[in-house]
């Protein structure tokens, strides 16, 4: 049976960030020669879920491994892609969709952060570690379980590394701001902050993060510096893997314990139990970039429907 790889990305409406997704989807089509490799966006960019998968039904493809490219199981890896999944799979009698589950807490990942912290202090003035504070930055979700994976991959690099102090901050939904955060670490009176963004690619959130630092250390006394992004770095990869072994064999699985659409999570008991649904439908695909616009419609209903998926 000829097998696919779908990599489930968020969307942006930043051009570089989309360009650095497809990078990492073409490092690995030449990773995984053994199958299809496709990807797709849940919102902003072309081309959809629905589109994916159907191009890579029609290459043959009849069981596809979907990756989503999302750190932490929050409302999009649980609610989102799931939903929008299972919808697709409804109109398949021969195909069979199975997701993967997010990076998450991983070794990888910790490595990775402590190469790209050790990189951005290699060329500074030294500073002892136990002078330092650690500020990690979360995309930030409604959902607790996510938030708090943020919160353990900190306490480990804080421990591991052994700097003096570490928090947390979110880029939005989540408290604290990143602003919130910076301004705890200034009161706390550290020599040295190092903020590290838990983030994939650039974007437009990644932006409001490093203007948002730059713009705090050049008001202050004391010296805010910021990691690059995860990106592609070979560790990364060995993280995607390690989720497609598990994807294949079965043996991955999401954290229900702690999951408040399983489980009675202080502050939100009455999320449990919540329909599945997708919220991204009023900002899907609504940017569609020049070089990948399908070819006008010739005629008849179907045909405009492809064009609107970008199929």
């Amino acid at each position: 049976m000829k097998k696919g790889i779908l990599l489930c990305g968020h969307g942006t409406r930043k051009r570089a960030g989309t360009d650095a997704f497809k990078n990492l989807v073409l490092i690995l089509k030449n990773r995984y020669p053994d199958f299809e490799v496709d990807y797709g966006f849940l919102e902003f960019n072309h081309p959809l879920y629905e589109a994916s998968i159907e191009r890579l039904y029609q290459k043959g493809v009849r069981a596809i491994f979907a990756l989503p490219v999302i750190l932490f199981a929050g409302s999009h890896a649980k609610n989102d892609i799931p939903y929008e999944l299972n919808t697709i799979q409804s109109y398949y009698d021969d195909l069979t969709i199975k997701m993967g589950r997010p990076i998450g807490v991983n070794s990888f990942v910790l490595q990775l952060a402590q190469k790209l912290i050790e990189k951005t202090e290699e060329p500074l003035a030294p500073v002892d570690r136990r002078d330092t504070c650690l500020l990690v930055i979360g995309r930030g979700t409604t959902d607790p379980d996510a938030n708090s994976d943020v919160h353990k991959m900190c306490s480990m690099l804080w421990e591991g590394m052994q700097f003096g102090f570490a928090t947390v901050a979110y880029s939005g939904t989540a408290y604290p701001s990143i602003k919130q955060g910076l301004e705890t670490c200034e009161k706390l009176g550290w020599k040295r902050v190092i903020v590290v963004p838990f983030f994939f690619f650039t974007g437009v959130l990644l932006d409001r993060i490093y203007n948002t630092v730059k713009e705090h250390d050049s008001q202050s006394p004391n010296e805010f510096v910021y990691t690059d992004a995860f990106g592609t770095d070979e560790l990364m990869l060995k993280a995607f893997d390690e989720r497609l072994e598990e994807t294949q064999n079965g043996t991955g699985s999401m954290n229900c314990q702690l999951c408040k659409y399983r489980k009675q999570i202080i502050g939100f008991g009455d999320e449990v139990g919540k329909d599945q649904i997708g919220h991204h439908l009023n900002v899907k695909g609504i940017l569609f970039e020049e070089d990948e616009k399908p070819e006008p419609a010739k005629s008849g209903v179907g045909k405009k429907i492809k064009k609107l998926l970008g199929i």
